[in-house]
């Protein structure tokens, strides 16, 4: 099967269905969990990501992920959480659209040592479209095609402020220079495209 025609609903649909997710043990760690949303734009399947405001104090400020954060105590689950807060962030009612499934918890990161942070990732269709509405934590949301994160040309690499020494594998995803994914939500898209059996052009970076 080619990666044109793995990268369709139907496809993708299955094998998440199908996919024996791997939940880590939270423990004494935090818990947050983050919502990937797709949408069929012909003749493309897209994936929705946040780009989050530039704050003070915020570990994630200005970087591309996932709506998502951490899960309070008045959530019922970490999907929940998923739901909450993107809601929050931009206006997006997860409930009134499909849930696929879920994919690899992970780890959170710091300089490459464990954070203490346990994510979760559900993922999601829209079945229909949404305006988006953006809570202060974000800045601009983003349509990307999935078969970007199979372009070569695309790949960069990127170096944080709080660890200006190191060098991390980046995805630009739009022609804004600040618009590039790396880190966590790169590392969530790898496992994504391995499910999927799609060249990811970050993959064992």
């Amino acid at each position: 099967m080619t990666a044109h025609e793995c990268l369709n609903l139907r496809v993708i649909r299955q094998r998440i269905a199908d996919y024996p997710a791997q939940r880590l043990v939270v423990g004494d760690n935090r818990h947050a969990a983050v919502a990937m949303v797709l949408r069929q734009m012909d003749p493309h399947v897209e994936l929705l990501l946040i780009e989050r405001a530039r704050r003070n104090g915020d570990p994630w400020s200005g970087q591309m992920a996932f709506p998502g954060g951490m899960v309070a105590s008045s959530d019922c689950d970490a999907r929940a959480a998923a739901e909450r807060e993107t809601c929050e962030e931009i206006g997006l009612t997860l409930a009134a659209h499909d849930y696929l499934g879920r994919i690899d918890d992970l780890q959170g990161r710091h300089r490459g040592h464990p954070s203490g942070i346990i994510v979760s990732a559900y993922v999601y269709m829209a079945t229909s479209g949404f305006a988006p509405q953006l809570n202060y934590e974000v800045r601009d949301v983003l349509w990307v095609p999935l078969t970007v994160f199979s372009e070569h040309m695309r790949v960069v690499e990127v170096r944080h402020p709080a660890a200006p020494k190191e060098c991390f594998p980046g995805i630009r995803v739009s022609d804004n220079s600040n618009q590039i994914v790396w880190g966590l939500t790169h590392r969530f898209l790898e496992t994504f495209f391995h499910l999927l059996d799609v060249d990811f052009v970050g993959a064992g970076s």
